[in-house]
């Protein structure tokens, strides 16, 4: 299985858990890591090169911080310029059926406020809707994300740690639950 990781963080230089696990990303040599800030800071996509990246790879992971219960703004317009109509999805619209989608996903506050009666009234799985119905449109299967709450206040030993699991989640051969019955 080829993995891509695209890692959206506005700002990696100054995170502590996504830059950790980029960091942890890049000592696996079997994954492909995509730092889209990195490469366009102009916001300037270059569509032909990001479709073929994803028709490269099986699984696709989104990285990113958890803005506004939503994904940074290059990830949205990411989202916008490469999934294209024919392309991704409506007539001949084919290129990612059956690829997988993962969400990794850093909160800044803890797991209790995501749920319903939390501070945020939301579960995550209620708040990833929007993703998994982008998935659902291109064909895609959207796997269980990988959820690290509470980046704001975490310990270095707990980031460290998330780091490793986060690892373990994307390379999981059975994170498909239709897999683990085959």
């Amino acid at each position: 299985m080829k993995i891509l990781v695209h890692a959206f963080h506005p700002d990696l230089q100054r995170s502590r858990v996504n830059a950790r696990w980029v960091e942890e990303l890049r000592k696996d040599p079997a994954i492909t890591v995509s730092l889209p800030y990195e490469r366009y800071p102009d916001w300037r996509i270059d569509v032909e090169r990001e479709q073929r990246l994803l028709s490269e790879h099986d699984r696709i992971v989104f990285q990113h911080p958890f803005q506004w219960y939503s994904v940074p703004p290059l990830m949205k317009k990411w989202l916008d310029d490469v999934l294209t109509y024919g392309w991704a999805y409506g007539p001949g619209g084919t290129a990612l059926r059956g690829k997988e989608w993962v969400s990794a996903i850093s909160t800044g506050g803890p797991a209790e406020a995501y749920q319903a009666g939390g501070a945020n009234q939301y579960s995550m799985s209620e708040l990833l809707k929007p993703l998994q119905q982008t998935a659902n449109l291109v064909g895609m299967v959207f796997l269980p994300a990988f959820v690290f709450h509470g980046a704001a206040a975490a310990k270095p030993e707990d980031v460290a740690a998330s780091a490793s699991r986060y690892l373990a989640h994307i390379r999981d051969p059975k994170l498909d639950p239709g897999a683990r019955s085959r």
